[in-house]
C-alpha cells in the first residue's frame, strides 16, 4: 500500500519567476528560479556550485509574488524575506531544490487567494534596492 499523509497547512502557489538569496547582506547574490511559495515558506531551484544553500543556513531571498486585488485584478508585490533552509535536494547534475522556511509570515496566503480575500489595507513593506 502506498499511502502518504499530506502534511502543509495551506495551498501553495506554484510559479516560475526569478528569486535572489545570499546568505547576508555583504555577500554575493545568487539568482533562482521560484517553484512555489506558501505565507510560511518557498522552495526554489538554483545551480549547483559552491554558493549553493545548505540545510541550516540563514539566508535572505527578495522575489515577486502575485497579490489579487478586490476588482479582480493583481499585481505582484517584491518580497523580502530572511529565514532558514530546511531541506536541499538533488534535481540532477546540474540544479538543486532549496525549502526555505520565512522567519516571518507573509500577510497572505499566496496559494490560498480570491478576489474576496484580498485586503488592500494590508500592506507589505516596500522594497528598497
Amino acid at each position: 500500500m502506498n499511502a502518504t499523509s499530506e502534511r502543509r497547512r495551506e495551498e501553495r502557489l506554484r510559479y516560475h519567476w526569478p528569486v535572489w538569496f545570499t546568505e547576508d547582506n555583504d555577500g554575493d547574490i545568487q539568482q533562482g528560479q521560484m517553484a512555489d511559495v506558501s505565507s510560511q515558506g518557498a522552495a526554489f531551484t538554483c545551480y549547483t556550485s559552491d554558493c549553493c544553500p545548505y540545510p541550516g543556513q540563514q539566508m535572505m531571498t527578495r522575489f515577486s509574488v502575485p497579490r489579487h486585488g478586490q476588482d479582480g485584478s493583481f499585481d505582484m508585490v517584491d518580497v523580502v524575506r530572511s529565514g532558514s533552509v530546511h531541506r536541499v535536494d538533488v534535481v540532477n547534475n546540474m540544479l538543486r531544490r532549496v525549502a526555505i522556511c520565512f522567519a516571518e509570515p507573509l500577510p497572505f496566503c499566496p496559494g490560498e487567494q480570491t478576489v474576496s480575500q484580498a485586503d488592500p489595507s494590508e500592506e507589505l513593506e516596500p522594497l528598497f534596492v
